[in-house]
């Protein structure tokens, strides 16, 4: 039994029992919605049947699928310190190659490994390590192609935690969020040569993957520094709208989201912003008591559904922040640091969500209330985001990669 790919179902069969491939941070069009196969209202009571699982070494680093082939990072510590890109076969599990290099942490604060998901496009991956090594690697042998020291080469500078941004791809340039002085919050790079093509913004380096949008026709980079809300030229990095927006110990983490018209994002001490865009950008409301921390929301038809700190998963109205409910941390545990990973199953009330216990959960979410119908452990205590991808879910922790199966029991 492996990952089903199209050749594996008839044409007609393939909308109802395989499910995207997910080839970059929080899936194939970066927004946590993911095309799936058509799942059960309720996990087995046995659990779910497991595919394979190999060893990893540490790091929250995401996991992304593409070409049939799965990649993360990790972090070695057996004799010298090396950070490394691995890849794996989806259906059995080998592993296919490991890209190291050395990647001395040296009281780096949560030092555990990478944090940054790999980007895979036209046979390509690319990765940004904790100590600022960008790499883009062959996807199918592993040899690099280029390989960039950000800090030493760029004047990167390496917040607290180490760079957590996830390579952005734009036509063909690669974007990298590393704090480099002068002017670099945001540096784009040829994707093919890995030569610097422009830098923009002169904010220090938060831990927050941007995101691309259309507005008024023309692409802008909507990007959350530990100082500013910002929307960047994708082309040239020029200046197109700033918000200012200084968060306590530059804990910009979560993305963006862009719906309606309005940027939206939330943080851990100082709470939310909303943003209008028109010609230009302004303040629609704020809220300090909305707080969300590393965990992107998800929209759906007006309403935003938030991992908030303190009351645990909310809802609330994009154009006015009104909360309609919270779950009392029914879905993810209460804690300093709450963590859980949200992506829409289609276009229904779905989502299918992976917890930091490691309990894969389906449940309704709409203005009406969180409705769990299911729930199953899958992996150990984690806060890297899982793929999903064609029936499996691929989930890691600071241990184990593991593939497992949406659709078949554990007793199987």
């Amino acid at each position: 039994m492996g990952v089903a790919r199209a050749a594996d179902a008839p044409r007609s069969s393939l909308a109802a029992t395989v499910g995207e491939e997910w080839p970059r941070w929080r899936g194939p069009r970066g927004d946590g919605t993911w095309n799936a196969p058509k799942l059960p209202e309720r996990w087995p009571s046995e659990g779910l049947r497991e595919i394979w699982r190999r060893s990893v070494g540490g790091g929250d680093a995401g996991v992304v699928v593409a070409g049939g082939r799965v990649y993360t990072m990790d972090l070695q510590r057996s004799q010298e310190e090396m950070e490394r890109v691995l890849c794996f076969d989806a259906a059995s599990g080998k592993e296919l190659w490991a890209h190291a290099y050395g990647a001395v942490y040296r009281g780096l604060q949560h030092g555990n490994g990478p944090r940054a998901a790999p980007t895979v496009s036209d046979g390509r991956v690319y990765t940004l390590g904790a100590l600022g090594h960008a790499l883009c690697l062959d996807a199918v042998t592993g040899k690099a192609i280029w390989s960039i020291d950000m800090v030493r080469d760029h004047g990167a500078r390496l917040p607290t935690w180490g760079f957590a941004a996830s390579p952005l791809l734009f036509e063909n340039l690669v974007i990298l969020h590393v704090g480099a002085v002068p002017d670099g919050c945001y540096i784009a790079l040829d994707r093919g040569t890995g030569k610097e093509v422009w830098r923009g913004a002169p904010d220090p380096c938060g831990y927050c993957t941007p995101i691309l949008i259309q507005h008024n026709g023309r692409p802008q980079l909507v990007c959350w520094t530990p100082e500013y809300i910002r929307g960047l030229d994708p082309r040239d990095g020029r200046s197109l709208w700033a918000i200012p927006y200084k968060v306590t110990y530059a804990v910009s983490i979560a993305s963006p989201i862009f719906q309606e018209g309005i940027v939206f994002v939330s943080g851990y001490w100082e709470g939310s912003k909303a943003i209008r865009l028109e010609q230009g950008a302004t303040l629609l409301w704020e809220q300090g008591q909305l707080r969300g921390e590393m965990s992107q929301p998800l929209y759906r038809d007006g309403y935003v559904y938030l991992l908030d700190r303190s009351s645990g998963l909310t809802c609330f109205k994009l154009r006015t922040g009104e909360k309609l409910w919270d779950d009392g941390h029914r879905m993810t545990p209460r804690g300093r640091d709450p963590q859980a990973s949200l992506v829409w199953l289609n276009d229904a009330d779905r989502a299918i969500i992976l917890n930091a216990e490691g309990d894969l959960i389906l449940a309704r979410l709409n203005p009406t209330g969180y409705d769990e119908r299911s729930r199953t452990k899958v992996i150990g205590k984690t806060w890297a985001h899982p793929a999903f991808a064609g029936r499996y879910i691929f989930a890691r922790d600071g241990r184990e990669l593991a593939c497992v199966s949406l659709l078949e029991s554990a007793a199987k």
